[in-house]
């Protein structure tokens, strides 16, 4: 298996489930937004990927983050491209083993989970249609050469942050949505009076947005 994940599955299995694929922040792991699972809708499947690189006792990341002498954090983004990619190849393991319609995956991330969807999404919009963007930014280094002149105006994003987040400024969300809005893609974008986290309203309003956009 390309990467570790856990599974909801549907409440009735049919054909062409739809699927919600989710993707934890740095030195989380993939129960952590798989307990949302039970509170979303029946109808998906609902799937938990763990991230490639091991930070020890249980926490995983996307890619690496380093600090240089002066404290300036910067990405590994070698590392961000190479588990982009193996999203998506996971999409394609997912499709083939489970009864989901191709034109029905949404992504829904958290921070360096929330980059990722965005960098997946940009990078293979055939994959997906939908990305639920949580405290997270766009990072167009991290998407493939050239993803400008794919057929991005399929796309849908609902983008969130919280206005008092100390770990990814709220400048930076906000940046990303005329970017995104400049590749054609549709964006909704909220923010809550919290910090680095989802709050009840952000997880209320994104479910909403999940079922107005289907």
């Amino acid at each position: 298996m390309n990467l570790h994940y856990l599974v909801r599955e549907p409440q009735t299995i049919q054909s062409g489930h739809p699927v919600l694929i989710l993707l934890h922040g740095y030195g989380s792991n993939e129960q952590d937004l798989f307990s949302f699972a039970t509170e979303l809708p029946n109808d998906y499947y609902v799937i938990s990927v763990r991230a490639p690189y091991d930070l020890m006792y249980g926490s995983y990341a996307w890619y690496a983050i380093n600090f240089d002498a002066d404290e300036n954090k910067f990405s590994d983004v070698v590392q961000a491209r190479q588990s982009r990619d193996r999203i998506a190849d996971c999409i394609d393991e997912l499709l083939q083993k489970y009864p989901i319609d191709p034109k029905q995956v949404t992504l829904i991330g958290f921070s360096q989970g929330c980059i990722l969807s965005y960098a997946v999404a940009v990078s293979y919009p055939e994959k997906v249609q939908r990305v639920v963007g949580m405290s997270g930014y766009f990072n167009r280094d991290i998407a493939v050469e050239g993803f400008e002149g794919k057929a991005l105006d399929t796309l849908q994003v609902f983008a969130s942050h919280g206005s008092v987040d100390q770990v990814i400024p709220v400048d930076w969300a906000r940046k990303a949505v005329p970017q995104l809005e400049d590749l054609g893609i549709s964006v909704t974008y909220k923010e809550y009076p919290v910090g680095h986290g989802v709050s009840p309203q952000n997880f209320f309003d994104f479910r909403n947005w999940l079922e107005t956009t289907r």
